[in-house]
């Protein structure tokens, strides 16, 4: 009985030595980076046929703490932390859509996420869905976004590929 009890407690004493190894470290400040940006045809709330076109990146927060909790009576620029600014192609270029155009987000509210133990560190993949309405032949759009953690830290700023939004049922020539 002995003899089984010396090589469990060295196999005891190597699995505490290797779980005391150094934590890894990231910044502060969130990362992300662009993953895909997809479109298609789907149904909204109330039937009818829509757009919708999926943004998914990835993350990764050296502290953990992105996210936010459900809203409580707060303003809205509080319940946002993953903001999109929307660009127009036109003649091959970018150009900073209107506010009232129909495309236009005011962002996101990522839930609240929290990692348990003594490393913080989130990762991750995150996909959001917008839903386009306007009948047009034709519109090509793309998307920079960035993300804010709940210490004000903000993360780089991605870019969309051109995203060509044909709508159902209209066709361009």
């Amino acid at each position: 009985m002995k003899i089984l009890a010396i090589p469990a407690a060295i196999l005891l004493s190597l699995v505490a030595f290797t779980s005391c190894g150094k934590l890894e470290s990231l910044p502060p400040e969130p990362y992300i980076e662009y993953t895909s940006f997809t479109v298609f045809d789907t149904l909204d709330q109330l039937g009818n046929q829509v757009r919708t076109g999926r943004l998914k990146f990835y993350f990764e927060d050296g502290d953990g703490d992105v996210g936010l909790n459900a809203p409580e009576g707060t303003e809205e620029a509080d319940t946002i932390n993953l903001f999109i600014e929307l660009f127009r192609m036109e003649d091959g270029e970018s150009i900073p859509a209107p506010e009232i155009d129909p495309y236009r987000v005011k962002g996101f509210r990522i839930p609240y996420m929290e990692r348990v133990g003594r490393n913080k560190i989130l990762r991750g993949d995150i996909s959001v869905d917008f839903s386009y309405y306007e009948n047009s032949a034709e519109d090509s759009i793309l998307y920079d976004f960035y993300i804010r953690d709940r210490a004000g830290n903000i993360s780089n700023t991605e870019s969309t590929s051109v995203i060509p939004v044909f709508y159902p049922g209209v066709y361009a020539e």
